[in-house]
């Protein structure tokens, strides 16, 4: 009778503890129940120290049920690492099913026309997704410019500018990649070959379309300046354009002194004739058009009305009078 009753108890017991765990497993965390939650599972850890993580974390209310639920759905050995979002009011079974997913978290990095690598770099390591210093060792690895068929001295102006979905874990190379690719398949064969009958290599087309970029704030100038740079390359006449001074000077897009215009490097186009060894920015497909199809002018100068558009002349007589004009407008 003793032995009956003991067993009875024992059971009892067994059933409330698997009732427990069962209402464990079914009741999101109090984490959970006040909102969403983000956590990093590292590549390697095995089933219990994922549990332990998720319970540190508030993520689940009970380790041992979240194990025993993993070997329930036979899903121990397969759980996958990554950045996790998990919703608010999910349960242990809804962590978990995530998790067995690898459904992991979207990151939406925008890379806008006209950004630099530095720029972008910054911006990926305010992320947390890679740190600034290897996105710039990689923009100028020689080695790693090779694999991507890049002819020219860093990756400036062949990341595609586009919002990028990146997923924490990613390495730097394989950011750089994707964002080199989207350019490759963006521009395509027409337009390599529509540079090569302008005299002009891919590598050229993107130098001149990033001048273009960072000089017009209107799109609609963008064919007018670059009209501007063709008649001037066609005359040797130094293209003298601010942005690829302040890429020279490390200015990014701060105002220029006397002292920069002197600067003695090879991206200073007011000492240098002809373009630069390379881009300065991410073209956008706009200016790679426009750098292809120039308006049908003749002007050679340019200078800013104000913070939108520009005044365009044929002569630097004229040049010289609008400078005058528009720099004494500012002053009153």
């Amino acid at each position: 009778m003793r032995l009956r009753t003991a067993t009875s108890l024992m059971s009892l017991l067994g059933a409330l503890a698997l009732g427990f765990l069962a209402y464990e497993v079914v009741t999101p965390a109090a984490r959970l129940e006040a909102g969403s939650l983000v956590v990093e599972l590292p590549a390697h850890d095995g089933v219990l120290d994922i549990a332990n993580r998720l319970q540190r974390a508030d993520a689940i209310r009970s380790r041992a049920g979240f194990v025993l639920l993993t070997m329930a759905r036979g899903s121990s050995r397969s759980l996958k690492a990554g950045e996790y979002e998990l919703e608010r009011g999910a349960t242990t079974l809804d962590v978990l099913t995530l998790i067995e997913s690898g459904r992991v978290k979207q990151h939406a990095i925008l890379h806008p026309e006209g950004a630099t690598v530095t720029e972008l770099a910054r911006g990926l390591e305010a992320d947390r997704l890679t740190t600034a210093r290897d996105v710039a060792r990689l923009s100028t690895d020689a080695a790693f410019l090779k694999t991507l068929s890049i002819d020219g001295p860093s990756l400036e102006g062949y990341l595609f500018p586009d919002t990028y979905q990146l997923v924490r874990g990613m390495t730097p190379e394989e950011i750089l990649t994707r964002m080199v690719l989207r350019m490759r398949s963006k521009l395509g064969a027409d337009i390599a070959a529509r540079a090569r009958a302008r005299g002009f290599t891919v590598h050229q087309l993107l130098t001149l379309a990033s001048i273009i970029e960072r000089e017009a704030v209107d799109r609609e100038e963008m064919r007018t300046i670059s009209a501007v740079f063709w008649n001037r390359l066609k005359v040797d006449m130094p293209l003298q354009a601010d942005p690829t001074v302040q890429y020279a000077a490390g200015k990014e897009r701060r105002t220029l002194t006397r002292a920069d215009l002197q600067l003695d490097h090879p991206y200073n186009t007011y000492r240098r004739s002809g373009l630069p060894p390379g881009p300065i920015a991410s073209p956008g497909l706009a200016a790679v058009e426009a750098a292809l199809d120039p308006a049908p002018v003749k002007y050679l100068y340019f200078v800013a009305i104000d913070e939108h558009r520009h005044f365009f002349s044929y002569t630097i007589e004229q040049h010289n009078a609008a400078v005058a004009r528009y720099r004494l407008a500012r002053a009153r």
